[in-house]
């Protein structure tokens, strides 16, 4: 498989409408990959939490239309980062939007892990109580956001589910760039999965954010990372590599604890 990481950049001044297209045509020019990741909360900046509930819209809001129309456009699988949803009659969400080729909504999935303590998004948004897989023609693809790298049994549930490659948008902070790395590979270790995991470039909201895309295969070793300004990252890799990883030294049979099961 080829993929393509968009470290997009939330510059300030950029109107959120000019963004949308800006990153539509970004999607488009990757037409050949076969699965393309932006990061988290592009349109408004991960760290704006001011901006959030102006800027929220529904599930099938402008962001929505846009990148449905730019996967199909591209021909690619499409996770489109997330967005600040406004369910009617509910709060906010932190929500992943992923489209086949065709531009049609393959999954969606709330942020359980809501980054903050007692400010920003963890008062700002509510939490999703669900874990999200999407079956692409390869390989299985876990789904989760940023904070959700620091809580390996969602990784753990999204392995019993079928995960077999684990795609992670993020505004991560420069400042911690070194925990965005090792937890990355920590993921992609502990389960033998791939990890793709698209951060964001620039300064959201005042926070220079780490950028640092990786790809992580299910061995630990990293495949390909971006620098802090680069836009796209691009590499191919071989999704059959989880089942020889796991097969070759099946660590995960050993599993004993969260396991309905007796141990062997």
């Amino acid at each position: 498989m080829r993929a393509s990481l968009l470290q997009v950049a939330v510059n300030e001044g950029e109107p959120v409408e000019s963004r949308r297209r800006r990153v539509a045509g970004m999607v488009r020019d990757q037409a050949g990959a076969d699965l393309v990741v932006l990061p988290e909360l592009w349109t408004t900046g991960a760290f704006a939490y001011e901006e959030f509930a102006g800027e929220a819209e529904p599930l099938e809001g402008p962001t929505f239309e846009a990148m449905a129309e730019a996967a199909s456009d591209a021909g690619v699988w499409l996770h489109a980062g997330s967005i600040p949803e406004r369910d009617p009659g509910g709060p906010l969400y932190n929500t992943s939007l992923v489209f086949s080729p065709s531009g049609d909504l393959a999954a969606a999935y709330r942020k359980i892990h809501r980054f903050g303590f007692d400010k920003g998004e963890a008062v700002l948004m509510g939490a999703g109580d669900q874990l999200v897989t999407v079956r692409l023609p390869h390989t299985v693809v876990g789904v989760a956001t940023c904070y959700d790298l620091r809580f390996p049994e969602l990784f753990r549930g999204l392995v019993d589910a079928g995960a077999e490659t684990f795609v992670v948008p993020a505004g991560w902070p420069e400042r911690r760039r070194d925990h965005w790395t090792l937890l990355a590979r920590a993921r992609a270790v502990e389960n033998q999965a791939f990890v793709l995991a698209c951060g964001t470039a620039g300064t959201h909201a005042g926070v220079p954010q780490a950028g640092h895309s990786i790809v992580v295969d299910p061995w630990g070793e990293v495949l390909a990372e971006a620098g802090p300004g680069e836009e796209a990252l691009t590499v191919d890799f071989d999704p059959a590599a989880v089942a020889g990883t796991r097969e070759r030294f099946p660590a995960l049979k050993d599993r004993v604890l969260g396991l309905d099961r007796p141990r062997r």
